[in-house]
């Protein structure tokens, strides 16, 4: 597809780091010579690392929401709405406020999160991986006196796979900090036989920490019930775990708008891993609604989001598009006691994934105080 009218129409699903980092792009390259409309269901942005932060009491809610409002980008337009159908052939989206067509549409509507799918999660434990969750989870933390501990995995796939190990050393940081470590047990369970399986030396850094703090780690499993009555976790080698504070990633599918429109195979969207394509002409999709390969979280959207921006500019200038996706992504790690790591992973298509670790360190604190920084500046244009 080519020659396009100077005013093509770009829809963009879903105003996470994918949503928000192509709009940005677009926007800097063409100002009002697009027509993006970027549509999301909530009225504003968290980075995920700041849920943690708000969890236990190291940041306030209102300091880590940045309000869609404040997008003031020439070409793109916000609308807070929930899309209630996709037709990508023609590429139309019907919300709740109407009816948008497109030239070239983007999906990035994320994974959703289903923590009624575990049994007896919602009536005996608590999920921290919602925004509503973890802010909700500031206060039951901020009240519980010690105990048993458990931070578990649900179901695979899962978003960020490290933030489970950051939640246990975290807790650790902050039950020391009230003087409760010692009356209390931390297990972590999670399904990978390694914390991060694509980076051995971060693998490595997390198990001696967790063997120094004295954290329980379970591999391999994952908790499939929960006995709010008798305060029991049944794991999926069919043992059991009690516990006083249970904190799960919850079950994650592809939103349901998605799984209708035909564009999910086995329940997700594959795409092109190298141009993030659809079997859909001009329909993309990035982040964690794909499986494209990498790991659901949001450096890699972001990524990927850079990627399919550099094409549907080449695609609107009548250029060559020749940009390409190297499965490349960065994350921080909290280590606890002020110390932040870092890994930097790589998932080539068709390659075994590799990881580099730096950290754990004050420094690298800073770096990634900087990281959420630089995103909200270009984002959302102003200081965060």
């Amino acid at each position: 597809m080519g020659g396009y009218h100077p005013t093509v129409r770009i829809l963009v699903l879903g105003a996470g780091f994918g949503g928000l980092e192509l709009v940005s792009r677009l926007s800097a390259e063409f100002g009002d010579g697009v027509d993006v409309v970027l549509i999301d269901q909530s009225d504003g942005f968290v980075f995920g690392f700041s849920k943690l932060d708000v969890m236990f009491g190291r940041a306030l809610p209102s300091a880590v929401w940045h309000p869609y409002r404040d997008l003031a980008k020439p070409g793109v337009r916000f609308v807070q709405s929930t899309a209630r159908s996709i037709d990508p052939a023609s590429k139309r989206v019907v919300t709740d406020v109407g009816t948008f067509d497109a030239d070239i549409m983007v999906v990035a509507l994320g994974a959703d999160l289903h923590p009624s799918d575990t049994p007896g999660l919602i009536e005996g434990g608590h999920e921290f991986y919602t925004v509503e969750g973890a802010f909700a989870l500031r206060d039951v933390v901020a009240r519980f006196e010690g105990g048993r501990v458990i931070v578990a995995v649900t179901s695979t796939p899962f978003k960020c796979p490290p933030a489970p190990s950051e939640t246990a050393l975290m807790m650790d940081d902050y039950l020391t900090g009230r003087g409760l470590r010692g009356r209390s047990q931390i297990s972590l369970v999670m399904p990978l036989g390694m914390p991060i399986p694509p980076s051995p030396a971060a693998s490595d850094a997390l198990l001696r920490a967790f063997a120094e703090r004295g954290i329980d780690w379970h591999p391999e499993q994952l908790v499939r019930e929960l006995n709010p009555v008798r305060k029991v976790a049944m794991l999926s080698d069919g043992s059991h775990m009690p516990y006083d504070l249970f904190l799960g990633v919850p079950v994650h599918r592809a939103p349901s708008v998605v799984e209708e429109s035909g564009l999910t195979v086995d329940g997700w969207i594959p795409v092109d891993p190298l141009t993030l394509e659809t079997q859909f002409p001009d329909v993309y999709a990035v982040g964690d609604v794909t499986s494209v390969g990498t790991p659901k979280a949001g450096v890699f959207a972001e990524g990927q989001a850079a990627v399919v921006a550099d094409r549907i500019i080449a695609l609107v200038r009548g250029t060559t598009r020749s940009a390409q996706y190297g499965g490349r992504g960065m994350c921080y790690l909290e280590f606890g006691r002020d110390q932040v790591a870092r890994v930097d992973v790589t998932f080539a298509s068709g390659e075994n994934p590799t990881g580099g670790f730096d950290g754990p360190s004050l420094a690298l604190a800073a770096d990634k105080v900087e990281f959420g920084t630089s995103r909200i500046q270009r984002w959302f244009d102003r200081v965060r």
